[in-house]
């Protein structure tokens, strides 16, 4: 393993440790201004859709502010997706460095998250890989694109950006 490659392993996860710990505001610094945070949909032939702009998504936030406005609400007690938070936690595996160029990188990992809902005492587990893109910021890498493939075809409860 390449030192870029244990460094942006390492990235993710500390971010999974922060949406875990439910710390949005740490978690919203590892991300770009301009970011894209997409998870798309299965279409009907078993593939995803590939344009967040023009077919449906399952979550799609452009912009760190769109993020910022979310965490906003999970943080208000005003979002029914957030009252009486789940338990989660994340594991991220299997990352595999794409490319780099000492400005920017593209990694992509396996990924698990077990979700505990309190409210109806059910657990339930999603999978599937996360596609990060990484720019330096510094001597930092922030998180300039992430894009989950969720594995699950049947969402039985709700996800939302710690659960996933």
């Amino acid at each position: 393993m390449s030192a870029l490659q244990a460094e942006l392993a390492h990235l993710l996860s500390h971010e999974a440790r922060l949406l875990d710990e439910s710390r949005f505001a740490e978690w919203i610094d590892l991300y770009t201004p301009d970011c894209l945070y997409w998870m798309p949909a299965w279409r009907e032939d078993g593939t995803l859709t590939q344009d967040p702009d023009t077919e449906l998504s399952m979550i799609f936030y452009r912009g760190r502010r769109n993020l910022e406005d979310r965490v906003k609400r999970l943080n208000s007690g005003h979002s029914v997706a957030s009252n009486a938070m789940t338990r989660v936690t994340h594991m991220v595996t299997n990352v595999i460095l794409d490319e780099d160029d000492n400005a920017t990188a593209r990694t992509r990992a396996a990924f698990l998250v077990n979700v505990y809902d309190a409210r109806t005492s059910l657990t339930h587990n999603f999978f599937g890989s996360y596609r990060h893109a990484f720019r330096r910021d510094g001597e930092a890498w922030k998180i300039s694109e992430k894009i989950i493939h969720l594995q699950n075809e049947v969402i039985p409860t709700m996800l939302d950006i710690y659960s996933i």
